[in-house]
């Protein structure tokens, strides 16, 4: 039996209703029966896959969307003030609901999975996803991007485990309650919201002891920052810590992770025994993700054996190393990478997977000012790894421009460091530059979070004509 829906989301208006993490808890609060309903600042398939749902979606943001038997309003932290359907819930009286405390609530009554991190939690949230419905457990899930395979970023599911992706970047994983909870890294970030390290851990930290008793954290045992938390966190003596990675204290070792083209072989040493399994998305970075996946499945009883096949069933999620087409010999694949760690994991698996005589070719938007100023040098840095790239202006998203800080800092770091780099300055400029720079056998990323994945469809054609 589906889990009921809470008498104040029975009729939830959802402003911004097409972002990652809002249109999967409206999904799925349309999948339990609610009257969704929200709004958006453009047209876009999410809204129109919600509309097949039976939500409400209006384009453009205006009081007059929010009905007047409205029960609550959800909003996430992107949402400002000012926005006119907040002021007229606030004047109406209408309870006002963050994201993070809405998909809470989806998870009574579950056994939630929480996977959080810097990065590599829509993957690895997808991966489990994927291999729990493959095992016929029928789980819920809401990640932040698009499953290839069932094609949706949340699904009600019929069984008890519900899968959510995690974020930490506004500190709304402080809500969750999981019975299993995922830390891949622990890295500084969302500087608009963490001033320092010892305020990231202190978060993350806030996060595990949300555990449920009797749960269990499955952590990185090859990340600094991981390791630092669990040793804060060792004290705790109501929950299970299960380390993994290639450090030989691991409790889920990874022995080896072979490259076979777009995919990779792993083979980890579970409590004295070896066990191989295949991952169909490439580089050593995934492997760790699939290999935290099934310490979470594991840890909720499925057997090692069955998920690691199951997780084979995984063939990737929307933006992250997603192939889209080939044209004149050149594959064009679409990167949602926007800090270094992950610009640098992305293109060491795609070199591993590139064939002899392959160039790679990036074009990268950078992703916000405040991460622009504070990692900029590194950003270049990661892009020397690439044999040439075209680097876009920066993309705002919710943020207002810093004065000084511009895809510069970028273009320079990359110089300094020996890469070829050039500055596009409008997104239309691109197909062109890419194609008098491609040559058959060449992979093009499209790199960044925001829309330059608009990009990967205009560069094929282009190089097709």
């Amino acid at each position: 039996m589906a889990p009921a829906v809470p008498a104040t989301m029975e009729r939830p208006h959802f402003i911004g209703i097409g972002g990652a993490g809002m249109s999967g808890i409206a999904k799925i609060l349309t999948q339990r029966g609610a009257e969704v309903a929200g709004s958006d600042a453009k047209d876009s398939a999410t809204a129109q896959a919600l509309r097949a749902l039976g939500a409400t979606v209006h384009i453009g943001h205006s009081a007059g969307h929010l009905a007047a038997d409205a029960t609550c309003v959800v909003v996430s932290s992107a949402i400002r003030p000012d926005n006119p359907e907040l002021a007229a819930a606030a004047e109406r009286g209408i309870p006002v609901v963050h994201r993070s405390d809405a998909l809470a609530r989806l998870m009574d009554g579950l056994r939630p999975i929480a996977v959080a991190g810097t990065h590599g939690k829509t993957t690895t949230t997808s991966m489990l996803a994927v291999s729990l419905d493959a095992l016929g457990l029928a789980p819920s899930y809401a990640i932040g991007g698009d499953l290839d395979g069932p094609g949706s970023n949340a699904r009600h599911g019929a069984g008890e485990i519900f899968v959510a992706e995690a974020d930490e970047s506004d500190r709304s994983f402080h809500k969750y309650a999981p019975e299993v909870a995922i830390i891949l890294n622990v890295e500084l970030d969302h500087h608009a919201n963490y001033a320092s390290m010892d305020e990231i851990h202190d978060s993350f930290e806030t996060f595990v002891g949300r555990l449920r008793p009797g749960g269990t954290l499955v952590i990185a045992a090859d990340q600094a920052g991981a390791r630092e938390l669990t040793a804060r966190v060792t004290g705790r003596s109501d929950i299970e810590i299960v380390t993994y990675g290639e450090a030989e204290d691991a409790d889920v070792r990874v022995l080896d992770v072979v490259p076979r083209g777009l995919t990779s072989e792993v083979t980890i040493d579970l409590k004295g025994r070896e066990l191989t399994f295949v991952v169909s998305v490439p580089g050593r970075h995934y492997a760790h993700n699939a290999v935290a996946a099934l310490a979470a499945g594991i840890a909720l009883g499925i057997p090692a054996d069955e998920l690691a096949t199951a997780l084979g069933k995984f063939t990737g999620v929307g933006r992250r190393l997603q192939l889209k087409g080939e044209a004149a010999g050149v594959q064009v694949i679409d990167s949602y990478a926007h800090h270094p760690t992950e610009m640098t994991a992305d293109l060491e698996a795609i070199r591993g997977a590139a064939g002899p005589g392959s160039r790679i070719l990036v074009v990268f938007q950078p992703h916000l000012f405040s991460r622009t100023q504070e990692l900029g040098t590194e950003m270049g840095q990661a892009l020397a790894l690439a044999d040439a790239s075209v680097v876009l202006d920066i993309y705002p998203a919710r943020e207002d421009p810093i004065p000084g800080i511009t895809s510069t800092l970028i273009i320079d770091a990359a110089r300094a460091a020996g890469a070829e780099v050039r500055a596009e300055h409008t997104m239309a400029a691109v197909p062109e530059a890419i194609a008098g720079m491609a040559r058959p056998g060449d992979l093009v990323l499209t790199m960044g979070a925001g829309d330059v994945t608009d990009l990967g469809p205009r560069i094929l054609a282009r190089l097709e004509s």
